[in-house]
């Protein structure tokens, strides 16, 4: 015990007997001398005393699709730091396949008292999907906040990129390399982050490249968000003589390099491939992917801020707040083959 008081003591900068009267609740410490002791038992790995821990303000579910894709891990970090900062204790809930649906998850989490619900790409962003769920919910008293998917037949707040401004940016990336042949590899349309990523593909290939609609359809193709969905669908699109690619997501735009160079093909000298999300630790595959920017830590805080609004009874909104993606140009865009321009 003697140890570790030196050691706590030696930490915060207080003496031994400063230590000791935190610990065991004595009066007559100043508040600043008491966090410095706390933080202190914090940062040595010791246990804080029952009473000295700090109480949670309340449970906030976050209920995701998945985590095998990284950008839901990354959602699900910034999140959870941001409800802990503010008190509250994060329950992170995650669909598998063949296990618990969103409704199970969304009911044990309201037989467990939570003061509130986080949905990141949920059914909400399901068009075919009944929303009446989420007016059950309602009902309850729980309060909630929709990330990546706003529906307006969803009375609650809602966070998403700006996905026509994301194909914006793609588009006009490639057509400054001179590609002419741009191809988009999404997920299934019935998802409305897909149809305004297709929508904003359509609009910027006729701006940037002078494509119409009927051509364009031929260089969307839907598959699934994983790395073999993005291999059939750039597949598809290199046979259809697309010379660079853009992904829905970066696990896509993984599987697009893999059916590149099992044809014979080099990224980014035959073929350039664009992401979404900038998913942790993408900045380093092989080569390093060129991607749109998911702005998640913004996203996620400020989701958060719209939920506490929501539980403090100052609702924000019942809107969409929209973030601008960014485009960061790596390693697997460059030149058009045959356009004349200098390649990286």
């Amino acid at each position: 015990m003697t140890a570790r008081l030196a050691d706590i003591a030696a930490q915060a900068g207080v003496s031994e007997a400063t230590v000791s009267r935190v610990l065991n609740g004595k009066p007559g410490v100043a508040a600043t001398t008491r966090d410095a002791v706390l933080t202190a038992l914090d940062i040595l790995g010791y246990e804080r005393p029952a009473r000295l821990r700090r109480r949670s303000a309340g449970l906030v579910g976050l209920i995701t699709p998945e985590l095998d894709n990284p950008i839901f891990p990354a959602f699900a970090q910034v999140i959870g730091q941001a409800l802990t900062r503010q008190g509250y204790t994060p329950v992170l809930a995650t669909q598998t396949p063949g296990g618990s649906t969103e409704d199970e998850l969304t009911g044990m989490l309201v037989d467990r008292g939570v003061a509130g619900i986080i949905f990141v790409s949920g059914l909400h962003a399901d068009t075919t999907a009944d929303t009446g769920r989420y007016e059950r919910l309602r009902g309850h008293g729980v309060p909630f906040v929709l990330i990546n998917g706003y529906s307006e037949a969803v009375r609650a707040p809602s966070v998403s990129p700006d996905d026509a401004a994301a194909m914006q940016l793609a588009v006009t990336h490639l057509a400054s390399l001179g590609h002419r042949r741009v191809g988009l590899a999404l997920g299934p349309a019935r998802f409305v982050p897909v149809q305004r990523k297709t929508a904003g593909f359509r609009s910027a290939v006729r701006r940037e490249l002078g494509i119409g609609d009927d051509e364009a359809t031929s260089l969307i193709e839907h598959s699934l968000y994983t790395l073999e969905g993005g291999q059939a669908a750039a597949g598809a699109l290199l046979a259809r003589g697309c010379t660079a690619v853009v992904c829905a997501s970066d696990m896509m735009a993984l599987g697009a390099v893999r059916i590149a160079r099992q044809r014979g093909l080099t990224v980014p000298r035959d073929v350039s491939v664009i992401g979404f999300d900038d998913s942790p630790l993408i900045a380093f595959t092989d080569p390093p992917l060129t991607t749109i920017r998911q702005p998640v830590t913004a996203m996620g805080q400020a989701a958060v801020r719209a939920l506490l609004e929501e539980i403090g009874g100052t609702p924000a909104p019942h809107s969409e707040f929209v973030f601008m993606p960014e485009l960061v140009v790596r390693g697997s865009t460059a030149a058009a083959p045959g356009s004349g321009q200098t390649r990286g």
